[in-house]
């Protein structure tokens, strides 16, 4: 049963909370001022989508659900989320595979949106239409074909305006296994192609570097940074790098600003 939720924010722990079938587990504000943010979510039969509007600078840390491959595509002018330091370009988008953990950051105003399915029902799809195996990396940045990308794009705002409009289109079981299928086609074909950019070993390093530090934070969240350094069994000049890399700031700052949020929090 399709299921279109609209919403509209003033608390970031509601919207983390909201954002939780996407394994987003942590949100840090960093921008000073009013929270707003507006969510909509679509659950088709084998997808969900998901768009939002945020207008303070926020780092999440996300943990991709088992058996699923997120889709990370831009929308409209406003820049989208930078995944562990990859940034999108006009044309790009990037794909998040099955338990990747990661930060993902927005410098100021921002929109962003994004297709969760699983990654078996993927591959399938992928083979059926390519008539290859279908295989997508970890982690990787693509630059599909033009066409492919507006179609996908085409499709993908149609199921968001009709669940923002409460279109009847999302209860006609037939239009609506239509329009998942055609944009199942669509990103099939935005990810035939070779990805333009995956992984380094020292961004993979950093970045699971970054998943431990999470975890620690979670459970021990006013440790010193040769604490953490220590738990961690790494250098504070590798800490630094792997937050000012991946998070835009050094991990003295982004500790600071973490446990800020915290002791606010209700």
């Amino acid at each position: 049963m399709p299921v279109s939720v609209a919403s509209v924010f003033s608390n970031p722990e509601h919207f983390r909370q909201a954002l939780g079938n996407y394994g987003i587990l942590s949100l840090v504000i960093i921008d000073r001022g009013r929270f707003r943010a507006r969510l909509t979510q679509v659950v088709l039969n084998d997808m969900r989508l998901a768009a939002g509007e945020e207008e303070l600078s926020r780092i999440a840390f996300v943990t991709i659900p088992a058996d699923t491959v997120l889709v990370s595509l831009p929308i409209g002018d406003r820049p989208t989320a930078i995944w562990s330091g990859m940034e999108l370009r006009v044309g790009e988008m990037i794909t998040l595979g099955p338990n990747q953990r990661m930060h993902a950051k927005t410098d100021g105003p921002c929109a962003w949106g994004s297709i969760r399915l699983s990654g078996d029902d993927l591959a399938q799809y992928g083979r059926a239409l390519t008539g290859a195996e279908f295989v997508v990396p970890p982690v990787a940045r693509w630059r599909p074909p033009r066409a492919a990308l507006r179609r996908l794009r085409h499709f993908y705002r149609a199921a968001i305006r009709a669940a923002e409009m409460r279109s009847r289109a999302l209860a006609d079981h037939e239009a609506l296994r239509g329009l998942e299928q055609q944009l199942i086609h669509a990103l099939v074909e935005c990810l035939s192609g070779r990805s333009i950019h995956e992984e380094a070993e020292a961004a993979l390093r950093h970045r699971d570097i970054l998943a431990r530090f999470e975890d620690l934070a979670q459970a021990q969240p006013f440790l010193d940074t040769a604490e953490i350094c220590r738990a961690l069994g790494v250098s504070a000049r590798e800490l630094r790098l792997a937050c000012e890399e991946q998070l835009g700031m050094g991990s003295a700052e982004y500790v600071r600003r973490r446990r800020v949020q915290l002791v606010g929090s209700p």
